[in-house]
C-alpha cells in the first residue's frame, strides 16, 4: 500500500461524519414518536448558492450582518448538514406550550411552532453535534444557513424551521475567532 495522506482522505471522512449525524438525529427522541424531522448533506457547491443567499438576504434588508459574515464562513467549510422540522401538532392533550388552548386551535396557525416540534429538532441537533464532538470534527450550529436554506425551499416548502451545521477539518477551528 502506498502513503496515504490525511489531505486526501479529509472530504471523504467529514461526508462519513456528516451520514452518522444524521442517523443520530434521526435516531434522538421524538415526543409520541411522531417524526417530522427532515435530514440532508450540501456539498461544496451546494454550500456556496446558500452563501450566496444568505448575503443577497442581507443586501435585500431581509437578514441581520451577521449574515455574510457567516456565509463566509460557512465558505471555508467542506461539508454542511441540514437538520430541519416540519410543523405538525403531535396530539398531546390539555398541552398548550405553544400559547394555544389545544391543537386544534393552533392548527389554524400553521406557520406557528409547536413546541414539541421545536424541542425534537433541538434533541436532534444536539445528537448531531455530539456526534462531530465525538469524531473532533469543528462545527457551529447556525440559523443563518437554515434562514437562506428556508427560502431557497432546500428542504422543501413543509420545513419551517432549519438549522445548518458546517463541518470543518482544520488546523484551527474556523468557527472559533469569528
Amino acid at each position: 500500500m502506498s502513503i496515504l495522506f490525511e489531505e486526501n482522505i479529509r472530504n471523504q471522512a467529514l461526508m462519513n461524519i456528516a451520514e452518522k449525524m444524521l442517523i443520530a438525529a434521526r435516531t434522538a427522541p421524538k415526543a409520541r414518536g411522531v417524526d417530522n424531522l427532515v435530514l440532508s448533506i450540501a456539498d461544496k457547491d451546494e454550500i456556496v448558492k446558500i452563501a450566496d443567499m444568505m448575503k443577497q438576504m442581507v443586501q435585500e434588508g431581509g437578514a441581520a450582518d451577521f449574515f455574510i459574515r457567516d456565509a463566509d464562513n460557512i465558505l471555508q467549510s467542506d461539508i454542511l448538514v441540514l437538520i430541519g422540522t416540519k410543523i405538525n401538532p403531535v396530539g398531546v392533550k390539555n398541552c398548550g406550550l405553544c400559547g394555544f388552548s389545544n391543537c386544534d386551535e393552533k392548527n389554524k396557525h400553521p406557520d406557528n411552532p409547536c413546541s414539541f416540534n421545536t424541542s425534537d429538532l433541538g434533541i436532534a441537533v444536539g445528537s448531531a453535534v455530539s456526534v462531530a464532538m465525538d469524531a473532533r470534527i469543528d462545527n457551529r450550529v447556525m440559523l443563518s444557513v437554515g434562514k437562506a436554506v428556508k427560502k431557497m425551499q432546500l428542504l422543501g416548502s413543509e420545513t419551517k424551521i432549519i438549522f445548518g451545521i458546517p463541518l470543518s477539518s482544520s488546523s484551527k477551528n474556523i468557527f472559533f475567532d469569528r
